[in-house]
């Protein structure tokens, strides 16, 4: 049985730094590309980050480049996504999940596998 669990989320102020991890049982990482989500309000779920499963290729949208980067401990089965100068207006649910094939599709139904979320809290 696969599972996915995330952790570090928290309560951070505007312009401070987070990192998550996601913990992975039951499937091999450096066979899965990754990617990391977020659910802010009550819009949809947005891509954020993904690496492959090589761990040599990462991918980000240009809301959050330069500032967030995604990356995988094969060994440990782990992934992270490191948040740096974080805005207010990111507050929400952070999800990782594993693709059914390949990587860097930015479309949630592509990704076969998820975590519960780690709620992420960004004070004014």
């Amino acid at each position: 049985q696969v599972h996915l669990v995330e952790s570090g989320g928290g309560l951070v102020q505007a312009g401070g730094s987070l990192r998550l991890s996601c913990a992975a049982s039951g499937l091999t990482l450096s066979n899965y590309g990754m990617a990391w989500f977020r659910q802010l309000g009550g819009k949809e779920r947005e891509f954020v980050a993904a690496v492959s499963g090589s761990s040599q290729l990462t991918a980000y949208p240009d809301s959050v480049k330069g500032r967030f980067t995604i990356s995988k401990d094969n060994a440990k089965n782990t992934v992270y996504l490191q948040m740096n100068n974080l805005i207010a207006n990111e507050s929400g649910v952070y999800y990782c999940a594993a693709a059914r094939y390949g990587w860097g599709t930015r479309d949630p139904e592509a990704y076969v596998y998820w975590g519960q979320g780690a709620q992420v809290t960004v004070s004014s």
